[in-house]
Parts: C-alpha cells; structure tokens; sequence
C-alpha cells in the first residue's frame, strides 16, 4: 500500500473521529454550566440520564451503520455519519428545554455511533498488517483531542459566553465533509466482496497499488461459511460461530468496561474533581489532561502492541489505569492529582481504543464493519451506564470516593477480559 494513501486515509478518519471526540466530550466540559443552569434545575440524577442520550443513539448507530458499512460502502457511511452528528449539534444548542437537547443529543448519537467502526474498518484495510496497531492509534488521537478541544472551548467561553456556543462550535465540522469525500477512497476489500471487482482494479491503480490482484482482496470462506458471493447475514453469523464466539463474548465485555470507564469518567470527573475541593477552572482542566494524555498513550499503546502483542500491553495498561483511577481518593496537590488522571487516561481511553482497534483486525474482512459495530454495540451499554453509574453515586450522597473505587474495578474486569481472549487472529 503507498503511503500517501494510507496517510490521506488516516487524515480524513482523523478528522471524522476529531469531529466525534468534540461532541462526546463536550457534554462532560459544560455538565457544571447545567448543573447550575436555573431554567432547567437538574438534579444529579437527571444530569446523568440525560448524559446518556447521546449514548443510546451511539448503540444503535454502531449496530446499524457499521452493519451497513460491510453491505453499501465506508466511504458513504462515513459521510451519513459526520452529516448526523456535526448538524444535530445545532439543535442542542438552541434547545428550550432538556428533553428536547436530549433528542438532539440522541439523533446526533446515531452519527457518532456509526462513525468509529466505519473508521476503524477503512484505517485496518489501508494500513500495512506490521503498523495496524499504531496508525489505529494516530487515527483515534482525534478522538482525545476532540474531547481536548472541548475543554479548552469550555475554558474560554464557558463563562463569558455560555454552553450554548460550547455546545453549537460542534456543528462546524460539517465544512470539513466535502474535502473528506474527495480524500478518501472506497474500501478495496469492500469492492472486491460486493462483486465490484473492475472497481476495485480500477481504484486500485489510481491509488498506486500495484500489483493488485483480486484474489489477494477476497474473503476465502472458511468451513461452514458457505462460498461464491457473501451473502448479508454471513458477517453477523461469523460472531457467533464455534470458531469466534468465545473471542466475540470476550471483546464485548472487556470494551464495555473499556467505555463505562471512558464515558464515565468524561462526563463526571469535573463535577467530581469540584466536589473534592477544586475550583472551576481547574476541574475543567482535569478533562483536559484526562483527554491529552490518552491522545499520547494510544500511540505509545499502538507502537507497543504491534511491538510486542496486543493482549500484554492491553491487559497491563488497563490495570494501569485502575490504579490511575483509585489513586485519585488520596489526597495531593494539584499536579500530583493531574497525574493519576494522566494515568487513568491512558488506562481507560487509550487502552480502549486500541483494544477497539483489535477487533477489526482479528475477524475476516468481510465481516469487519459488522464485528467493530456490534462489539461497540454492545460496549455503548456500558457506556450508558457510565453517566448513569456517576449520577447515581451523587443522588445517593455517597463519599466522592467511592466513583474511583467502582471504576478502579472495572478497569480491573476489563483486563481480565482481554487476558481470555484467544492469541490466534483470524486469517
């Protein structure tokens, strides 16, 4: 593959998933406007739920669209997604009331759903097998600097302007569509399984890839898979065969604790950070480093995974990360505390990511859309559940401690699901 299609495809994806990072973090960077929001008067709880529906959406584009992706094409549903999520941003933004953000917030989940499995799937297949890991890593940093981006537009604008711009600043990413559908090639794999194979020849020397030959592009269907064409049920069916089912059942659950951590944490550690006696600014500032620091350790995650394994380095910087997390229950000044959520930012975010970015990889081409989109699928429950796990702690008038303890255990369950998880790749 010449690199200057592999680094114009990592651009674009990064740009997508930057795009999504903003609007997933930009909820937890304005949660303690609307907190103190008067027109609205949210409780805990209520702040929870409605981190949540954004989550919801996020599920259902992830099952769907990623689905979708093995059976119309990455690049057009690349396309629907940033469309969905960059311009429902807009209707959050000049929502009356909370229940109307929410549905905007909902909506808007659908696109960034379905973005990160299509994303996922384009950077897999245009990456060299030696370098998967890492350029996975480059493309999802745009995700921590979208959550970056987020806080930092909070810092400035937050009090003078509100979280109304905030919110809106999400739905400028839209300019960026057309450039990226110029960018970004078709999925030759996608091509070749769909019977387009004169278009993949075709694409394939206007890329430079050379020599191109079909067969090396094509699935060879293993036992009970069936041959000749792939039929749209063949890729869901491969999750749940005898051969993958035990690795299917391991993903899911690792990155469900994966995402509660993320989503959890992201959405309530300013609010927690202020409970244990810091000021607005610096709270803020907490997301801010959370997010930064997952930015560099997916790619020191990346490079070491391709290195020396995926499974080691995933197992050791998840429990790294629980560590990270319970260490935040100490008391210490504030630089001593920016590191621990450092630590935990690298153990939650960027552990996560890359471990997302194993399962395209691990299952056949055909079925990578769908295999990435039902494992996030399936993650977006904890998701959910990360928001509403944090509310719940704050409704019941628990110790602020208490948030890192559960999550610190979490983390710890998603290690040991990913040290199940079988070493053989599919092929």
């Amino acid at each position: 593959m010449p690199q200057r299609v592999t680094t114009r495809v990592l651009f674009c994806c990064w740009l997508a998933i930057l795009a999504e990072g903003y609007d997933v973090g930009v909820l937890g960077a304005v949660m303690p406007a609307l907190k103190e929001y008067a027109d609205w008067g949210l409780d805990p709880l209520a702040l929870g739920v409605l981190g949540s529906y954004a989550l919801v959406g996020m599920l259902i584009g992830a099952l769907f669209i990623g689905t979708l992706s093995d059976r119309y094409g990455r690049r057009r549903m690349l396309a629907l997604s940033m469309v969905i999520f960059t311009l429902t941003q807009l209707g959050a933004a000049f929502a009356p009331t909370p229940e109307v953000f929410g549905v905007f917030r909902l909506l808007g989940g659908l696109g960034m759903g379905g973005i990160i499995p299509v994303a996922a799937a384009l950077t897999i297949e245009y990456s060299e097998p030696k370098k998967r890991s890492f350029n996975y890593g480059v493309m999802f940093s745009g995700y921590s600097l979208g959550i970056v981006m987020a806080a930092i537009v909070a810092m400035a604008t937050l009090e003078s302007l509100g979280w109304r711009w905030v919110v809106g600043f999400g739905a400028l990413p839209i300019l960026l569509l057309p450039f990226i559908m110029k960018a970004v090639p078709e999925s030759l794999e996608y091509l070749v399984a769909t019977g387009k194979a004169d278009r993949a020849e075709a694409q394939a020397a206007r890329l430079g890839v050379e020599p191109f030959v079909v067969a090396d592009w094509a699935h060879t269907p293993g036992e009970g898979e069936g041959g000749g064409n792939l039929k749209w049920y063949q890729a869901l069916t491969l999750l749940f065969s005898a051969r993958y089912i035990f690795a299917t059942i391991c993903f899911w659950v690792a990155l469900f604790c994966g995402l509660l951590l993320v989503y959890g944490l992201n959405t309530w550690l300013p609010s927690i950070m202020r409970e244990a006696g810091y000021d607005l600014g610096p709270s803020i500032g907490f997301l801010l480093v959370f997010a930064l620091s997952s930015a560099v350790g997916g790619l020191v995650i990346g490079r070491l995974a391709d290195k020396y394994g995926k499974k080691i380095m995933l197992v050791s910087f998840y429990a790294l990360g629980a560590v990270g997390i319970v260490m935040l229950m100490v008391p210490a000044n504030l630089f001593v505390s920016y590191i621990f959520v450092a630590i935990a930012g690298i153990g939650s975010i960027s552990t996560s990511l890359v471990l997302t970015g194993w399962v395209p990889d691990y299952y056949p081409s055909f079925a990578r859309g769908t295999a990435t989109g039902w494992a996030l699928a399936f993650a977006r429950v904890g998701a959910i559940a990360g928001p509403m796990l944090g509310g719940a702690v704050a409704a019941a008038n628990m110790d602020f401690a208490w948030n890192f303890i559960i999550f610190a255990a979490i983390g710890l369950l998603g290690a040991f699901m990913v040290a199940l998880i079988p070493r053989a790749r599919a092929v």
